[in-house]
This record gives structure tokens, sequence and C-alpha cells, in this order.
């Protein structure tokens, strides 16, 4: 029976004194392991979602200011997922799948979302209440930035530029599926 590759290197390294190096490394992943789903610098789910703070965000290669710069957003309060933590750093994923990395200080824990951005057209309604029976009071398109107020697990309520009201929770990008929020 062959023996696990760290167990035949623990073996090697056993005459040099480096078993409790080896020993140490290998019981990092496993105390990562038991965190998992929860981001190593602020303690918070991921993935989660978040929006950009700033009309002018920069999208790196990798966490730091020398990665070379592949999208610059201009757009604030655009929802994003934040997918992983490096020290100040945060990768972000947008609702074209694009990733990235931006600075923490970039990003805003406050909760939007973009109406149906997968559809090309049509239009949405708002109701008055959480309840397809209850008044439309606004037609949204595909791609609206909409501040999400709280969300039920089935519907949220969500407010903009003129509008106020409750939308189905799949119709949004920027939420959970099933996800409550007060």
């Amino acid at each position: 029976m062959t023996q696990p590759r760290f167990a035949r290197l623990g073996m090697l390294l056993a005459g040099s004194g480096m078993v409790f190096c080896l020993a140490l490394t290998l019981s990092m992943p496993v105390a990562r392991a038991a965190k998992a789903g929860v981001g190593p610098v602020t303690n918070l789910p991921l993935p989660r979602f978040a929006s950009l703070k700033s009309d002018r965000v920069n999208l790196r290669e990798g966490p730091t200011k020398e990665n070379k710069t592949v999208w610059i957003y201009q757009r604030s309060g655009l929802p994003v997922e934040i997918t992983a933590e490096f020290e100040t750093w945060r990768r972000i994923r947008d609702t074209d799948g694009t990733e990235g990395w931006v600075l923490h200080s970039l990003l805003s824990g406050r909760r939007t979302g973009l109406v149906a951005p997968w559809m090309k057209d049509g239009a949405l309604q708002l109701h008055a209440k959480a309840d397809e029976a209850t008044p439309v009071v606004a037609i949204l398109q595909p791609n609206v930035q909409v501040l999400v107020k709280r969300c039920d697990g089935q519907w949220c309520r969500v407010n903009g530029e003129g509008f106020d009201g409750f939308i189905k929770q799949e119709r949004l990008w920027g939420v959970y599926p099933g996800e409550v929020l007060e």
C-alpha cells in the first residue's frame, strides 16, 4: 500500500529535525478548514455581498497596488460579491462574473442590488407590498440599481430614485436566494 506523499516526506525529514515544522505546516490547512466560509481578516461570512463605495474603483489582478488594473468601475453603489480576503484587500466578483482584487476601503457593507441583470429586455413589477396581488407602484428595467432595505427570503423591499416597493428576491442580484435581511 502506498503512503500519502506527506507521510513519506515526514519520514524523510525525521532525521533532520524538521518533523515539528512539517506537523505544523500540515495542521494549518485543517485549522483553516474549520473556519471555512469565514473571512480570515474580518471573520465575516464568505462569500458575501457588498457595494462599491466610490465612483472610481480599480479592479486589480492581485492583492497589491503593484498588480495590473484590469478594470475600472465607475458606478458607486454597484453590488459586488466578496469571495476572499487578504490583509486590506478583498477579491470581488461582479454580475458578469469578472473577478479581481480591490482595497477594502473602497467597499461598503451597504446592501444594493441590480434588477435581473441577466435579462436583456423586459420589465419587472415593483409592488406596494410583498404580494403580487397588490398594486404595482413602479416598472423597473433590467440592470436598475436599487438600495435593498430588507428581505424576508422571498421578497425584498427596495427603493431608488422615484420608487419604493417590493420585488421578488429571485429577481435581484445582490442578495442570495432565501437570504433574510433586517
